[in-house]
């Protein structure tokens, strides 16, 4: 099986199946001297994980409606690539430049819930395909198709973050680091609020981040405004009350991105964006900046004007007065906010009977295999909405291909 690799030089490899006994991440091409914070990888997969806590701006634990009641620890065991000084336990541990492998265990499996898919494929899940494909298929949780394969993605996204954090860029009026954050813009048909303006790029700064950030961080929902959080969790709610599940929209916002990243012609940054985004299981759409709202605009309104900042006589930094392009032209970016929506499906695990085939022999394999019509009824532990717990998957994806850029952006001039 091949197409588990992504990136030209931070490459990641993930590995492991929903319900085997492990699965990671091989990392290769990560420079040797970057600070590998643990904490920091743990914070992310906590995020991502079934049956995670959440607490409220006044401390209070949160119920999430949206999400799984399986409950996995997600503890990350680093098991190479790192080195730290065994006399000093303060030490921060550095990339050796090394490949970085890293193992989670699965806990909590219950391969049992599954044994009546062994001659049935389940609709909107990868079953069916994965049977045509390879004439043989992990039936126990959905294998390498699982969204449980994220958690690996997530803790390669935190080392990816740490490059982007420990690498210089020449990112226009600042100084600061490349910040990514993304949220739940719509879950079960309800939309939150806009919180940044395609119009004016300019108000996107330091206070509108960290409000948003810690907004985001204060709802089970890990969207941008708490009433509207109420309103996605009690929508969620009802489609469990009726054994549904719904979809929904992910935005994504990069800030102090330098101009220049991207590898034209076929490594454009938004086709590497949309590639792994749409690498993602749940992810069925992108679109950036104004996205296909600009098939109703005229070239005019569209066109994101260029000025000189003129904040002094040595420092007439250009910016763009709108960001109808989501900060990407010609495949580069340009410098502004980079701004992408993900579409994420329904869960396709529902508790409603449905239509679907079953082979009419127990064999693995397809070869000389009949189908029937019958129909199926899902059992097990199963998200309602993934929006909350793909936020982190985003902004891991995100992390990945920047960190790949950036490190082959530097052979682009001399």
């Amino acid at each position: 099986m091949s197409g588990n690799t992504i990136g030209e030089i931070f490459k990641v490899t993930t590995f492991g199946e929903s319900h085997g006994p492990a699965l990671g991440c091989v990392i290769d091409g990560c420079p040797a001297g970057i600070p590998i914070d643990i904490l920091k990888i743990q914070k992310a997969l906590d995020k991502r994980k079934p049956g995670a806590k959440q607490i409220d701006a006044q401390g209070n634990e949160i119920f999430n409606s949206a999400v799984t009641a399986r409950k996995e620890a997600d503890k990350a065991e680093i098991l190479s690539g790192i080195f730290s000084d065994t006399n000093n336990a303060t030490e921060t541990p550095l990339s050796t430049g090394t490949p970085i492998g890293i193992l989670i265990r699965n806990t909590s499996q219950h391969s049992k819930d599954y044994s009546n898919l062994k001659k049935s494929y389940r609709p909107g899940h990868a079953d069916y395909t994965y049977d045509q494909k390879y004439g043989f298929r992990d039936y126990t949780g959905g294998g390498r198709s699982s969204g449980r394969e994220t958690a690996a993605r997530v803790a390669a996204g935190a080392i990816a973050q740490m490059v982007l954090e420990n690498t210089t860029t020449t990112a226009v009026h600042t100084n600061s680091k490349i910040n990514i954050i993304a949220w739940t813009k719509e879950a079960a048909g309800v939309k939150a609020p806009e919180v940044i303006s395609l119009n004016n790029p300019s108000s996107i700064d330091k206070q509108t981040i960290d409000t948003l950030q810690s907004t985001i961080e204060t709802n089970s929902m890990r969207t941008s405004d708490t009433q509207t959080a109420s309103e996605m969790s009690k929508a969620i709610s009802k489609c469990r009350a009726e054994g549904n599940s719904a979809g929904g929209i992910i935005r994504c916002l990069v800030t102090n991105i330098p101009a220049g990243l991207g590898e034209p012609v076929f490594d454009k940054l938004d086709a590497e964006l949309a590639k792994a985004m749409l690498s993602i299981g749940a992810i069925k759409g992108i679109e950036f900046g104004s996205g296909f709202e600009s098939a109703k605009m005229h070239g005019s309104d569209w066109n994101d004007a260029i000025r000189s900042s003129s904040v002094s006589e040595l420092d007439t930094s250009p910016y763009f007065e709108t960001n109808h392009a989501g900060g990407i032209l010609g495949g580069l970016s340009t410098g502004a906010p980079i701004i992408f929506d993900v579409v994420v499906k329904p869960v396709p695990s529902i508790f409603i009977k449905q239509h679907t085939i079953q082979k009419n022999n127990f064999e693995m394999t397809t070869s000389n295999t009949k189908f029937q019509n019958t129909d199926i009824l899902i059992e097990g532990r199963h998200d309602i909405c993934l929006c909350p717990r793909i936020v982190p998957v985003v902004e891991a994806m995100t992390a990945i291909v920047l960190a790949d850029m950036l490190l082959r952006n530097r052979n682009a001039r001399r």
